[in-house]
């Protein structure tokens, strides 16, 4: 990679007794030194961690200055990852894809992150799971396997997301449905049957429920696969911190990608499902339509917070595959590839070991 001159990062710190940078010890509170051993406290924080009015910064977004931050960010070519840029590198590896990034960026206005989850899980730890995790992969190249127990790269990213609380109270028009059964007589060809089959009445049905979500966890980055993000679930947010710079250091952090409103619209979308089965229980009865709803949100508070995630983006055949550890807990996920002459073999010693059983079964009756 390429060095220019620039400015220092603002998540940089360096040790007083020999100047090297200093790094934030995972599942510690504190700084760290690699070179000389030293240990640097992170400060108390008096901050708290509060819930911010959604329509409020809807409408002053764009004025705040206190709360709100220009960032330089670089954009990831292929997988469009936007990345804090590193003012001393004129190129770099994307984190997320492995695509190279040349540092031609700008600056843009975010939402300040107000708390964020430090990182616990170690590197070291990281990076015996992701070997753990590539030796059961039965049905994986073996020199995938080989290569990726050797050239493992593993960055430590925090990943944006917003939470959402709100109260809603929704309005609905639906039918309730009460079973009944009545006596049919049928023919047999033994003469005829009496049976109870079941009816159903249904009744107009209207009403008005309410339901309070707290902390509705929204990706704010489309940068790695939501299912393998989704999966990397429970965070533990009740372990929240108040933000501080030295969290971030030996890190790096992904700028937001999905806004304040866009990412509220995710959240009704996990709202949609509770607020149906609302509705089911309040009409009752066997069964239950729902012909309308209409929601009202109301109280909606946000946060905008950092999830610490270990990310190894490896490339193979040209193209790229992701391997996330849940850096508090320890989840993993991951892509890989498939070979298909492993599986023909496995699945053809299958269908020989059922003709030899069928065989024999065969042969000893």
């Amino acid at each position: 990679m390429a060095e220019t001159q620039a400015e220092p990062d603002r998540h940089e710190f360096s040790c007083g007794q020999c100047g090297a940078l200093l790094e934030f010890q995972p599942g510690a509170a504190m700084l760290v030194c690699r070179h000389c051993g030293g240990e640097t406290p992170l400060p108390d924080s008096d901050e708290e961690i509060e819930e911010l009015d959604f329509h409020e910064w809807l409408v002053s977004l764009e004025e705040d200055e206190e709360e709100t931050e220009k960032v330089l960010t670089v954009s990831c070519p292929s997988c469009g990852a936007e990345l804090e840029r590193d003012p001393r590198l004129s190129s770099e590896a994307c984190p997320f894809c492995g695509t190279t990034i040349v540092a031609e960026g700008g600056s843009h206005k975010r939402i300040k992150p107000r708390s964020l989850l430090p990182f616990k899980v170690e590197r070291s730890r990281a990076l015996e799971l992701f070997r753990e995790w590539v030796s059961k992969l039965w049905f994986a190249p073996n020199d995938f396997k080989r290569r990726a127990r050797l050239d493992t790269m593993l960055s430590g990213m925090y990943v944006p997301h917003w939470t959402y609380d709100a109260a809603v109270a929704t309005e609905y028009s639906g039918q309730r449905g009460t079973h009944y059964y009545v006596p049919v007589t049928r023919s047999t060809g033994k003469g005829t049957t009496t049976v109870m089959e079941r009816r159903t009445s249904w009744s107009p049905v209207r009403g008005r429920v309410n339901n309070t979500f707290d902390d509705l966890l929204v990706r704010a980055s489309n940068s790695l696969p939501a299912k393998y993000m989704d999966r990397l679930e429970p965070w533990g947010l009740s372990d929240l911190v108040p933000f501080q710079s030295q969290y971030m250091s030996g890190f790096r952090a992904e700028s937001y990608q999905i806004g304040l409103e866009e990412g509220f619209n995710e959240a009704r979308k996990q709202m949609d499902g509770p607020i149906r089965d609302s509705i089911r229980s309040d009409i009752g009865g066997d069964e239950q339509r729902i012909q309308s709803m209409r929601s009202e949100f109301n109280n909606i508070t946000f946060k905008h917070i950092l999830l610490p995630v270990w990310i190894s983006a490896y490339r193979y055949r040209n193209k790229s595959f992701r391997f996330l550890v849940n850096a508090r807990t320890g989840e993993v996920q991951g892509e890989r590839p498939w070979s298909w002459m492993k599986i023909g073999l496995t699945a053809a010693g299958v269908t020989a070991l059922l003709a030899l059983a069928v065989a024999v079964f065969l042969l000893i009756q």
